[in-house]
């Protein structure tokens, strides 16, 4: 007997800017909740969890959608906390990149802890799957390239 049950449709593009729209909204309350446990407001966060290594403050700004002067204001209050410096770049004095410190190491680990800890998280993910939504990730949203002098 053949199967006569439909298949579900496929979403739409507006249902998955609508999925992906609930999906950020809900990471970024969780993130800003572990955030604030350790004093931080979202953007501090955020701008913590971009220092993978040294970047110039312009680049935090672009990265973050937000002014060059907001990023020196929020850089002024984590360096007060110690948790980043400002560093000279090697390659350009002109340019200032912004380093943890280590406790903001610390912090960044203890906020990235939090948030894999909920049991909702991409952790239940088996690694094929991390893999190809991570593919998905990369064509839908790739990233930035530096810009080339």
């Amino acid at each position: 007997m053949p199967d006569t049950s439909e298949s579900p449709a496929s979403p739409t593009p507006a249902d998955l800017m609508d999925q992906l729209a609930r999906v950020a909204a809900a990471y970024y309350r969780r993130f800003a909740a572990a955030a604030t446990v350790h004093g931080l407001t979202l953007m501090q966060g955020k701008m913590l969890s971009l220092l993978r290594g040294p970047r110039p403050m312009r680049t935090l700004a672009d990265l973050l959608g937000c002014d060059a002067s907001n990023v020196t204001g929020i850089v002024d209050r984590l360096e007060a906390r110690d948790l980043v410096r400002r560093e000279t770049d090697p390659a350009d004095r002109r340019i200032k990149n912004v380093v943890l410190t280590e406790e903001g190491e610390r912090t960044v680990r203890l906020i990235r802890s939090e948030l894999l800890s909920d049991p909702t998280t991409l952790e239940q993910l088996d690694e094929d799957d991390r893999r190809t939504f991570g593919a998905l990730l990369d064509r839908v949203f790739p990233a930035p390239t530096a810009p080339t002098a």
